[in-house]
């Protein structure tokens, strides 16, 4: 994984490095805007990954991490390309602060290596998933009221009846 030079001028702080990650969901999105505003941020490097983030397996997550030191901080430009729930974000953080790494959401404004800042993080973190959670309630709301309307749900049928009496 290549890493992306910071713009002359801009210095990490001084308690340790900030490594930024950036992720989209599929192959044909364009990492550049993440990628400009880590790199503004001032991250020395920056790891990558173009997949789901439903993904347990990502690899430009795993070698940031692996990559991250005592006194360093992890930087995205937004939770969501950190992790897709509340219990993956709160398991990544946690794991951060135990080994006395910090963790930084650019949108969000949340800086974890303050108190306020873990603060703000488990009250983002809860509302993001709580959102998630009434959007996939509406979902299935309003799929039960198209089904109790006749409403025939899904892909449409292949097999005919006519095409089915011709295979018998």
């Amino acid at each position: 994984m290549a890493a992306v030079e910071p713009e002359p001028g801009l210095l990490a702080p001084t308690t340790g490095h900030l490594i930024g990650y950036a992720r989209t969901s599929r192959r044909n999105q364009n990492l550049d805007r993440q990628i400009n505003a880590l790199t503004e941020a001032g991250c020395q490097r920056i790891y990558r990954d173009q997949l789901s983030g439903k993904d347990a397996v990502r690899p430009g997550l795993t070698k940031a991490l692996e990559h991250l030191l005592e006194g360093d901080t992890l930087v995205v430009t937004e939770l969501s390309r950190l992790g897709r729930s509340l219990q993956d974000l709160i398991t990544i953080v946690a794991d951060l602060r135990r080994h006395n790494v910090g963790f930084r959401s650019l949108h969000e404004q949340l800086d974890t290596t303050t108190p306020g800042g873990r603060l703000v993080f488990q009250v983002f973190a809860a509302l993001d998933e709580f959102i998630r959670e009434l959007i996939v309630e509406g979902t299935h709301e309003g799929l039960d009221a198209a089904r109790a309307r006749g409403q025939r749900l899904g892909r449409p049928t292949v097999m005919t009846p006519d095409k089915v009496r011709m295979a018998s």
